[in-house]
């Protein structure tokens, strides 16, 4: 049984891309989002642009993921229009690629610590220290964990979060937080002016909702999910984080190729230069990796999962308000 760094180095020979491949699934997908956002502005039955306007949110998804594996370098690592179209979907899909890179890496790097973790990620409290925690902090606290919060994405995770917040605090250093900002709302004007209200609703709206509320409810899921693990730094390492505290989403194939496989989701911690196309390749070679922490989108399974708030050391699992004798 292979573990540390021997199970990462397992990992390697996959760490690499085909960059045809590679090509063929970007361009297919942006093809296919340019189709259904055309069809968001179609002049055909209503049912027919909104069916359209919530494929073109299921595709933003996909390229989302798409254009994180590249951030990582996961794929088209050296080429430069790869890099530029990249970076003009950050800033489109309001994830411009500076504040992308900073906080995502550091979530790499830091998973599942019980300090440092927050930045690039959901905050994780003791319970112990919520208990000693103030009223206004225990609010924040909340609130960032909430379910609506993470439904309304859009809003308080990709506009404020990834946008507005990071330009405010550090321009010079996030600079196209407020380009993104401002091409969203100018795109919002532009769309209105041309199309009307209808076209804003089911052209920018309804897909960026679509894409940022799954996309974080994914994000969320992935590390805080019953036998999820965390850690103090002393006993923190890379593959535990990995392999403990990232879970594999079950799906069926529809719902793993809009995801782009994000599903994988321990291996990619494992190995973040690892294609999201080759990701099933890993699973098939490694025998180690075939017994992950799961979760999956099964309804009682998302009401688990979103019921857990705080870590408890003594039972080494995280637990809800119930748990530590609070009500909802």
């Amino acid at each position: 049984m292979r573990t540390g760094k021997e199970i990462i180095l397992a990992t390697k020979p996959f760490a690499c891309d085909f960059p045809v491949r590679s090509w063929v699934y970007l361009a297919s997908t942006a093809f296919l989002l340019a189709g259904a956002m055309a069809g968001t502005l179609w002049s055909f039955h209503p049912a027919g642009r909104i069916a359209c306007s919530f494929l073109a949110g299921l595709l933003f998804l996909r390229l989302f993921v798409i254009y994180h594996d590249q951030q990582h370098q996961a794929i088209l690592p050296h080429s430069r229009l790869a890099e530029a179209l990249m970076r003009v979907f950050g800033v489109l899909i309001l994830s411009p690629s500076s504040v992308w890179r900073s906080s995502h890496n550091h979530h790499h790097n830091h998973n599942s610590k019980l300090r440092g973790s927050h930045i690039g990620s959901f905050p994780i409290m003791t319970k112990a220290q919520f208990l000693k925690s103030s009223k206004g902090m225990r609010f924040k606290y909340l609130f960032a964990r909430h379910p609506l919060t993470i439904l309304f994405g859009y809003v308080f995770v990709f506009l404020y979060g990834m946008c507005l917040y990071p330009s405010v605090t550090k321009l010079r250093e996030h600079y196209d937080g407020l380009i993104a900002f401002l091409v969203h709302v100018l795109l919002a004007v532009a769309i209105t002016w041309a199309f009307g209200w209808g076209a804003l609703f089911l052209t920018l709206i309804v897909p960026h909702f679509v894409a940022s509320a799954i996309g974080t409810y994914l994000f969320y899921a992935q590390h805080n999910f019953p036998g999820v693990s965390f850690s103090d730094n002393a006993g923190w390492t890379y593959d535990k984080a990995a392999l403990e505290s990232s879970s594999f989403m079950k799906t069926g194939p529809i719902v793993a190729w809009f995801t782009a496989n994000i599903g994988y989701h321990h291996i990619h911690h494992l190995n973040s230069r690892i294609p999201f196309y080759r990701l099933p390749e890993v699973v098939a070679a490694i025998p180690e990796l075939q017994k992950p922490r799961t979760t999956s989108l099964h309804p009682l399974e998302i009401i688990r999962c979103l019921r857990l708030k705080v870590w408890d050391p003594d039972s080494q699992r995280m637990v809800g308000l119930r748990n530590i004798g609070m009500a909802r």
